[in-house]
């Protein structure tokens, strides 16, 4: 927000814009004003050499999940070109990126899990979505696709219903046959 003349927010400013869309959306949202081109590069070099924590266990569970041939994919409200740095940062390697701008509708709206389903050749009911937001798991009960309410993560909501609620991402193993 700096970098860009932005008013200063705070981390609870920039979860509840999330259902806007992509990052650069809430960015321009939060600004105050459209990105212009130039702005959009001054946000990805600051994303640029970031260091970003994974949630402990996430690294372990994506192994097990890969070993045992399941594909990994990742669809989020973030741009692709932002989700790819982040993961990057993260050491995270997916076979399936799906960016908020790759989809018509944002979640809740399905069309990022259906887009997975079309891109992987299966359906949405052979797929599970572990996501810690509301919005994660409505996306994937208005897909047809299992819901994994990942309670480690910082938008879980013990309300929000989900087929499974998995403490820790090993947990994830056992639902998917992975033990």
């Amino acid at each position: 927000m700096a970098a860009l003349g932005g008013p200063p927010v705070d981390v609870a400013d920039v979860v509840a814009s999330y259902w806007r869309g992509t990052n650069e959306v809430i960015l321009s949202f939060l600004v105050g004003r459209e990105l212009s081109a130039a702005d959009q590069e001054v946000y990805h070099r600051e994303l640029d050499g970031r260091s970003v924590p994974v949630y402990p266990g996430v690294a372990p569970a994506l192994a097990a999940v890969r070993a045992a041939g399941l594909p990994i994919v990742v669809f989020t409200g973030a741009s692709t070109r932002s989700a790819a740095t982040l993961l990057h940062a993260a050491g995270i390697e997916v076979d399936l990126l799906i960016g908020g701008d790759q989809v018509g509708n944002a979640k809740p709206a399905p069309d990022g899990v259906l887009l997975a389903a079309e891109r992987l050749r299966t359906t949405p009911e052979q797929l599970i979505m572990v996501g810690d937001s509301p919005l994660d798991l409505r996306s994937a009960r208005a897909a047809g696709a299992r819901s994994a309410s990942a309670a480690w993560g910082h938008m879980y909501d013990p309300a929000e219903p989900a087929d499974v609620v998995l403490a820790r991402p090993q947990d994830l193993l056992a639902v998917i046959g992975c033990r």
